[in-house]
């Protein structure tokens, strides 16, 4: 018998939850052979999340949960889903129903009959996604992938089921300014891609603005890209030569002609678009600087406040007594 763990990230889905856990249900009850686990961590919410996955771990033992202290992000969830998971093979799976838990048991037969360490997902088609997010989205795959060595693939989701072996390299990388996406494709391993129509939340509203998702984005090309430095110094070059040939413009045009350099209003544009492209380049390089003074930090990733583990303790501890 496997055992299979499920990583559940979740901020404040009380609506979504009970949906998410009757439809797991039929699956763990048609691959009835295998042990699961669900690992649900809660992300700081601030509604009854936590509340419920405590009755449902009181319900049901297969149900684990881990709460942060604070919003520390979905990215810092799914690590701490991952640090924590015990099986054999380790999912990480949306509460939201985005990810349709019905793909685990296909997902599973490739892994155990095929030759491939993970099973991912990607969204064929966008249906009923904002047109302007999904240009957003298409944009930034057609971007980080021209200037990344690590190929991201366009409508990639976060689940998957991963080998043991995956899981612990994808835990090597312990780094504070996280990108999954980016490192489950650098680990490398052999990957399978199913895809899926796409389909809607289950309950709830997405926690995702284009806001969140601009500010993601950044760290996929910051986390696994080192272009935008080199666009900086290439941008600095080309003004600098066009800075020189200017120059020279004008001086030969004053010995031959005599005519002074005119036009204040002209200098003053120049001035204000050379001066943008200064701090536009120096915004790029401070962006790479501040991950890396973040990382020095060594801040945890997470914080736990409470967990199933605990919880349990508590009882064998009353139960000792």
């Amino acid at each position: 018998m496997s055992r299979i763990s499920i990583v559940i990230p979740c901020f404040n889905e009380e609506d979504a939850l009970p949906v998410y856990y009757h439809a797991m249900c039929r699956v763990m009850e048609e691959m009835s052979e295998e042990e699961f686990e669900l690992i649900f961590v809660d992300d700081g919410s601030s509604d009854r999340t936590l509340s419920i996955l405590k009755e449902m771990n009181e319900t049901d033992q297969r149900c684990r949960y881990l709460s942060f202290s604070r919003n520390f992000g979905k990215e810092a969830a799914i690590y701490a889903g991952l640090k924590n998971a015990g099986g054999d093979y380790v999912a990480t799976m949306d509460v939201d129903l985005q990810d349709p838990p019905g793909l685990l048991p296909e997902m599973f037969r490739i892994l155990t009959e095929e030759d491939y360490d993970s099973v991912a997902t990607r969204r064929s088609t966008r249906a009923g996604e904002p047109k302007l997010r999904s240009f957003l989205s298409e944009s930034f795959y057609k971007f980080i992938n021209r200037i990344s060595k690590t190929e991201i693939v366009n409508g990639a989701r976060d689940y998957r089921l991963m080998k043991r072996k995956m899981v612990e390299a994808v835990l090597g990388m312990s780094e504070y300014n996280r990108f999954s996406k980016g490192i489950f494709e650098w680990v490398g391993f052999r990957t399978k891609w199913l895809e899926f129509q796409n389909v809607g939340r289950c309950a709830g509203q997405t926690k995702w603005s284009v806001k969140k998702l601009f500010t993601y984005s950044l760290e996929g090309i910051t986390g696994f890209s080192v272009a935008p430095l080199s666009l900086a110094s290439v941008v600095g070059v080309v003004f600098c030569m066009l800075s020189f040939f200017m120059i020279l413009i004008i001086i030969v045009r004053t010995l031959i002609w005599g005519d002074p350099v005119s036009g204040w209003p002209s200098l003053v544009c120049i001035i204000f678009m050379v001066s943008g492209i200064q701090l536009f380049c120096t915004g790029i390089v401070g962006e790479y600087l501040s991950k890396t003074y973040l990382e020095t930090k060594h801040r945890p990733i997470f914080i736990l406040k409470d967990s199933s583990e605990e919880k349990e303790g508590d009882r064998h501890e009353a139960a000792s007594v």
